[in-house]
Order: C-alpha cells, then sequence, then structure tokens
C-alpha cells in the first residue's frame, strides 16, 4: 500500500478513487492532480513508484489544505462560532443540525439515539 500524507491508500483500486480516501480530497481534486502531474487516472495505485507517490504527496501539501491541516482549520472555525455565541455556535454546542433543519422527527444522526421521556399521566376524576 502506498502511503500518502500519512494515509494508506487502497493498491486495487484507481488512482482517482483511491486519492479520495485521503481527508479533503475527492474527485475533482483527484483528477486535477492526476492532470497536473501527467499521471493516468485509471492506473492501479499499486503502479505507482516512489518518485510519484512522493510528487503527490509534495503536490498536495503544496496547493490543497488536506488531512491535518484542514481537520484545524475546521475545527478552530467551529470553536470560533462556539466562542461568539451566534446562532450556529449554539447549534454546535447542542449537537443539533446547524443548518436549518427540521428537529422535530429526523436527525437522529446528530442528535444520537432517542432519549425517551415520560408523558403526562392522565387525570381521572
Amino acid at each position: 500500500m502506498a502511503r500518502i500524507i500519512g494515509v494508506d491508500i487502497p493498491n486495487d483500486k484507481r488512482l482517482e478513487i483511491s486519492l479520495t480516501y485521503i481527508f479533503g480530497v475527492g474527485r475533482k481534486t483527484a483528477l486535477d492532480v492526476c492532470r497536473d502531474l501527467n499521471l493516468d487516472p485509471g492506473m492501479k495505485a499499486r503502479d505507482l513508484n516512489e518518485i510519484q507517490v512522493t510528487e503527490i504527496a509534495n503536490h498536495l501539501q503544496k496547493n490543497y489544505n488536506v488531512e491535518g491541516e484542514l481537520r484545524r482549520t475546521l475545527a478552530q472555525a467551529i470553536s470560533r462560532l462556539r466562542d461568539i455565541g451566534c446562532y450556529r455556535g449554539l447549534r454546535h454546542r447542542r449537537s443539533l443540525p446547524v443548518r436549518g433543519q427540521r428537529t422535530r422527527t429526523n436527525a437522529r444522526s446528530r442528535k444520537g439515539p432517542k432519549k425517551t421521556v415520560a408523558g403526562k399521566k392522565s387525570v381521572k376524576k
């Protein structure tokens, strides 16, 4: 397995797909990298030699925010929203959907498993 920027990319997949295993690299970025370095996007990742692997790593680090740097940037942006106390920051703090989605139903992936609350007991006369 080739290791690029601390990520093992799969050998058996096409290069354009293998590069998407790096955080911050999608299909378009992977195709752009292949085009810039004159690599065939259809070649298997196992066919890369060491020189090509280092070229890919250097190109990604120089031209794109990927892996640790991108994660750090996102975490700083979210913590800034929390610190200034804006609406989006409050939603992040409470682990609720941030972009205006409804929460009466759905939003389970963001809110977590259901927490059942006991309902009102009826009063008998």
